[in-house]
């Protein structure tokens, strides 16, 4: 039996980062919508963690810093706006991606959500294969770049021989 060599393609899917047992933290005031995010994403095989607003995000990324967030926008106490801009001035979390989960349509919102620092941005209702697709992408490039610090650090004590 003759076996066709592997394609670009192929290669690339095989060594994608493995994003099962990431954590993504789950900000959103509504029990109706996180239950709706969690049941959208249980098909990742990652670790789902819930806040109910802003406070309560900043308290669980303290605990542990989750590897992704989905924020919404609108919450009582503090804005995901202002939760996004306290997670991005904070060197030990401002790496970590945002994605920012609202009723605004406004391209003054937008802005705004840029502005605070989130990565991306998506509109309700939110349609379950564009929220899976941009959590998939956005934890592997986060785990990608992690292993580029990792690997780099490396290198640098390499060179300096130690």
């Amino acid at each position: 039996m003759q076996t066709t060599p592997p394609t670009p393609t192929d290669r690339a899917a095989s060594e994608s980062p493995d994003i099962t047992g990431r954590s993504v933290l789950l900000v959103d005031d509504n029990e109706q919508n996180l239950e709706l995010l969690l049941a959208y994403l249980e098909e990742l095989g990652c670790e789902l963690r819930t806040a109910n607003d802003g406070i309560e995000a900043l308290e669980e990324v303290a605990k542990q810093a989750p590897d992704l967030i989905l924020l919404d926008v609108m919450m009582p106490r503090m804005s995901g706006f202002q939760v996004c801009a306290k997670i991005k001035k904070d060197p030990a979390t401002a790496d970590i991606p945002i994605v920012m989960v609202t009723a605004l349509n406004e391209v003054s919102d937008a802005e705004r959500a840029v502005e605070s620092g989130a990565d991306d941005f998506l509109t309700k209702p939110v349609n379950k294969l564009e929220l899976v697709t941009r959590v998939r992408s956005l934890l592997k490039v986060s785990l990608l770049q992690r292993q580029l610090k990792k690997t780099m650090a490396e290198l640098r004590r390499a060179q300096s021989g130690g």
